[in-house]
C-alpha cells in the first residue's frame, strides 16, 4: 500500500510534511527518513532495468528485491515512502490498538484476582505520543537513505508517464526523465467516502487523518464495520469515547462468518460501542453541539451528535494522474487491468498491491510485488519460470479483540464452486489455555474437502487469531492436509492447540463404525 494522494497534487516537501501531523519530534524524524527535506533527486544514467512508481509496500520490495539481484531500479514515491502501512495504516493503528487492549486489561484486572487502586487512569496524548515514536523508529527501515544505500535510485516527485517506456518525475528541484525496460504501478489507494448527505460539508476523519488526533473525542461516529471501522470504533470506545458505529449491512464483519463476527459485536457492545446496523437513509448535519448523524436502523430513527466522524467505508485505487494512458495501460474504478503474471495491458509494465489488488493488505501487496520481480526482471525461460497471483494463499486478519482472522474458502464459496465440504468447528471454551487466559470466547473452523483432507479454508476467532491461523495458511500452500496437522504434536498449554483439536473432529468423524467393530474383533482375537 502507497499514500500517493489524489491526482494533480505536487510532491513537494512542504506539502508531506504538512500532512503529518502534529509537527513534534517524532513526527519530524519520520519525516526525515521517509521524505528528507534535502533530497536531491538523482540524475538519470541510463535505461532503467525496471522503474517503480509508488513507495509503499509492493514498490519497497519491488525495488529492493530488484536491486538486490543487480538490476538498475529507480523507485518514484511523491509523498512518503513507507506508504500507508508505515504512515496511516497498519502501523500507527496498532500501536492504538495495543494501548486500547492495555488499558482494557487493567480495567479487568479484577476477574484475575488482582486489585488496581481507584483513579487510575490514562492519558490519550501519550498513547498517541508512544504511536508516533514507535513508527518514526519502524521508519528507519523504510528510509530514503536506506533504500540507496540498498542500489535503489530514490526519486521524490510525482510520476507520470510519457509514453510505454518513459516517466517523467516533477520534483522539487525539477523534473527527470527515466526510460525503462520494465516498470511497476505500485501506486496503492487512498480512502474514499460514501455519498451520504451532508458528508463532505460537514467534514470527517479517515485513516488517514485520525492518526494526528492528540485529543480523545468524547463522542464519535463511525461509519463503517469493516476491519478498520471495528477495529478503530472498538479501541476508541475502550478509551472512553463515546462511539455509534453504524454499518448498512447486517451486524459487523459482514464478510466474515455470521458467528464469528456476533462473538466480536458482542465484545465491543461491552466495551461501549452502540451499533446501528442495517442503517438507512444515513444523513449528516452540522449543529451547534457538534456533528448529527440521522439513520434508521431496525426500523427505529436515531440523531445521534457527535464531536467527529471517521469513515472507514473503502479504498479507491490510484490510478488518475500518471499517465496510464500514454503509457496504453487500461483501467477502471477497480484499479488497473492485470492478468495472472500481473502484467497491464502494456507488457512492458507491471502492477502490484492495492492499485490492481482485491486484497488491500500489506501482505498481499509483498506477496504481489515478489511476482513481479519473478516475472519482470527474470528473462525467460531462463530464469525461474512464470509466477501467478493464482497461486496465492491468501490469509488475513481483522485485529479487533478478539482478533478474527481467515485463510482460503468460506463453505458457502466452496460450494458455490461445486465442492463437496465437511465443515468441523472446535470452540476455545474446551481449550486449557484460552480458559486460563480468560480468552475462552472463539473458535477454530476448518472447511476439507470430501473424500480427501485437503484444507479449503479456515476461520479462528480468538485473541492472537492472527498468529495462529498461519499453520492452515502453510498447510494449504504446500498441499500437507489435514493430516500433516493431526500428526504434529502441539506444545500444552496453548491457545494454537485449538487447530489440532478442530482437526481431530473430522480424524474422528472419518474413523467409521464399520472399522470399529473390525478392531473390536481383532482385539478380542489377540486375547486369545
Amino acid at each position: 500500500m502507497t499514500t500517493q494522494p489524489p491526482p494533480h497534487t505536487s510532491g513537494r516537501t512542504e506539502q508531506a510534511q504538512s500532512l503529518v501531523l502534529p509537527h513534534d519530534e517524532y513526527n519530524q524524524q519520520l519525516v526525515a527518513n521517509v521524505h528528507p527535506s534535502d533530497w536531491v533527486n538523482p540524475e538519470p544514467t541510463g535505461r532503467y532495468n525496471i522503474v517503480v512508481i509508488g513507495g509503499g509496500t509492493a514498490g519497497l520490495i519491488t525495488a529492493v528485491v530488484g536491486a538486490s539481484l543487480g538490476a538498475k531500479v529507480a523507485l518514484i514515491e511523491q509523498h512518503l515512502m513507507g506508504g500507508d502501512c508505515l504512515n496511516v495504516g497498519c502501523v500507527p493503528s496498532k500501536g492504538v490498538i495495543r494501548a486500547a487492549r492495555a488499558w482494557a486489561d487493567l480495567r479487568r484486572a479484577t476477574d484475575f484476582g488482582l486489585h488496581v487502586p481507584p483513579g487510575v487512569t490514562y492519558d490519550f496524548g501519550a498513547v498517541m505520543a508512544r504511536m508516533r515514536k514507535l513508527r518514526a523508529r519502524i521508519s528507519r527501515n523504510d528510509s530514503v537513505q536506506r533504500y540507496t544505500k540498498l542500489g535503489v535510485d530514490v526519486y521524490l516527485g510525482s510520476g507520470r508517464f510519457l509514453g510505454p517506456t518513459t516517466v517523467q518525475v516533477e520534483g522539487p528541484a525539477g523534473n527527470r526523465t527515466l526510460t525503462f525496460v520494465k516498470a511497476a504501478v505500485c501506486t496503492g489507494a487512498r480512502a474514499s467516502a460514501p455519498p451520504i448527505p451532508g458528508l463532505q460539508e460537514t467534514g470527517y476523519l479517515t485513516n488517514e487523518t485520525v492518526f494526528s488526533l492528540t485529543e480523545l473525542p468524547r463522542r464519535l461516529g463511525v461509519i463503517g464495520a469493516g476491519p478498520i471501522g471495528c477495529e478503530l470504533a472498538q479501541s476508541f470506545a475502550r478509551f472512553g469515547s463515546q462511539v455509534s458505529l453504524i454499518e448498512a449491512m447486517h451486524g459487523i464483519m459482514p464478510n466474515e462468518d455470521r458467528d464469528a463476527a456476533e462473538i466480536v459485536e458482542q465484545q465491543m457492545i461491552r466495551d461501549g460501542v452502540t451499533l446501528l446496523c442495517c442503517g438507512k437513509d444515513l444523513r449528516v448535519e452540522k449543529s451547534d453541539g457538534g456533528k448529527r448523524l440521522i439513520v434508521d436502523s431496525h426500523g427505529g430513527h436515531y440523531d445521534v451528535t457527535v464531536d467527529d466522524i471517521l469513515v472507514g467505508t473503502g479504498r479507491t485505487p490510484n490510478v488518475d494522474g500518471i499517465g496510464l494512458e500514454a503509457a496504453g495501460v487500461e483501467y477502471d474504478k477497480h484499479g488497473i487491468t492485470v492478468n495472472a503474471r500481473l502484467q497491464t495491458t502494456n507488457p512492458s509494465i507491471y502492477a502490484a498491491g492495492d492499485v490492481c489488488s482485491r486484497y488491500k493488505f500489506t501482505h498481499a501487496a509483498d506477496a504481489m510485488a515478489q511476482i513481479v520481480i519473478q516475472n519482470a526482471v527474470f528473462p525467460h525461460p531462463f530464469g525461474l519460470g512464470y509466477a501467478s497471483v493464482d497461486s496465492l494463499v491468501m490469509p488475513w486478519c481483522t485485529f479487533t479483540e478478539p482478533e478474527v482472522a481467515h485463510v482460503g474458502m468460506y463453505e458457502k464459496e466452496a460450494q458455490e464452486k461445486g465442492l463437496d465440504v465437511e465443515t468441523y468447528t472446535y470452540t476455545l471454551d474446551e481449550v486449557d489455555r484460552a480458559i486460563l487466559d480468560g480468552e475462552d470466547e472463539g473458535f477454530a473452523r476448518v472447511h476439507i474437502q470430501k473424500g480427501t483432507d485437503k484444507i479449503l479454508g479456515a476461520t479462528i476467532v480468538a485473541a492472537h487469531a492472527g498468529e495462529m491461523i498461519s499453520e492452515f495458511s502453510v498447510a494449504m500452500k504446500t498441499g500437507a492436509g489435514a493430516k500433516a496437522i493431526a500428526g504434529t504434536i502441539h506444545p500444552y498449554p496453548t491457545q494454537a492447540e485449538v487447530n489440532k483439536k478442530v482437526i481431530n473432529l473430522w480424524r474422528k468423524a472419518h474413523f467409521t463404525q464399520r472399522t470399529r467393530e473390525f478392531l473390536i474383533k481383532l482385539f478380542a482375537w489377540m486375547r486369545r
